[in-house]
Parts: structure tokens; C-alpha cells; sequence
């Protein structure tokens, strides 16, 4: 008698909400703080360099903020051959990064913009991101359609 289990994950639907990574947050941290040093330290007159620094701290704090402020999400991928929404919202032209521990998700929204998420690993623990990659890939396959020689 066997024991292998026969498992119908590849009906299975996912659903995750993401919000911003600390980790990310961090990192966002110090690329601000680090950018206006590399400005200073480089070769540049003093009194260019000096305004350039503070353009990439103000920048760099900017964008800081604007992530940690950003609202969490609802990712859903449908079992079926349905596009991933994000919020309800379908999902066009989507593509998925690995990136070490990281997962990049791109597409565009109902106004043609380009959207983005990136799944760090505070946000999205290995198995889920697992889980999320082989959905969006057996999504990304089964919208592709049958390919005819001609």
C-alpha cells in the first residue's frame, strides 16, 4: 500500500496581505542617511556638494516616509485561471522576482500605472512566499493559453 498523499494544492487559491517591511524600512533608513555622506566624501565643490547631500537626505527621507506609511494590501490569487487581484482590483501584465529572500511583484492597474510590492522575509515567511511563487506561476502559465505549430 502506498503513503504517498495525493495533495490538491494546485487548486488551492492563496491569500496574503502585505504591508511595509520593517526590514525594508531599515534599509530605506540608511540608504538615506548613507547617500548625502557619499555625496560629501566625493569630489565635488563644497558648496555643490553640500546641497546635493541635503537634496538626497530630504529625498531619501521622503521616500522613507512614504513606505512606512503605505496601507496594507490584500493579495489574492485565484485556484482558477482568474488574474491575481491586489485589493479586488485585477491585475494586468503581472511578473514575479526572486531575489534571494526577497520577491518583487510587478503590474499594472486598471489606469495602465505601474504597480509594485516587494515581499521581504518579515513580511512573508519562506513557505508563504513558496506558496505565492508556484500561484503566480501556475497563474502566469495557465493565462498563456495553448501554443499551436503553424
Amino acid at each position: 500500500m502506498s503513503k504517498s498523499h495525493r495533495s490538491s494544492s494546485a487548486s488551492a487559491s492563496f491569500q496574503c496581505d502585505w504591508r511595509p517591511s520593517r526590514l525594508g524600512l531599515a534599509a530605506l533608513m540608511v540608504l538615506s542617511t548613507l547617500a548625502p555622506l557619499s555625496v560629501l566624501a566625493s569630489d565635488l565643490p563644497l558648496p555643490l556638494a553640500w546641497s546635493l547631500a541635503c537634496i538626497a537626505l530630504l529625498a531619501g527621507a521622503r521616500q522613507a516616509s512614504r513606505y512606512r506609511r503605505r496601507a496594507t494590501c490584500r493579495l489574492s490569487v485565484p485556484a482558477g485561471s482568474g488574474l491575481p487581484q491586489c485589493d479586488g482590483v485585477p491585475m494586468r501584465q503581472f511578473r514575479l522576482h526572486r531575489r534571494g529572500p526577497l520577491l518583487f511583484l510587478h503590474w499594472r492597474g486598471p489606469d495602465r500605472r505601474p504597480e509594485r510590492l516587494v515581499f521581504w522575509p518579515d513580511t512573508l515567511p519562506a513557505p508563504a512566499r513558496r506558496e505565492l511563487w508556484l500561484a503566480l506561476q501556475r497563474g502566469a502559465t495557465a493565462g498563456q493559453g495553448a501554443s499551436m505549430a503553424g
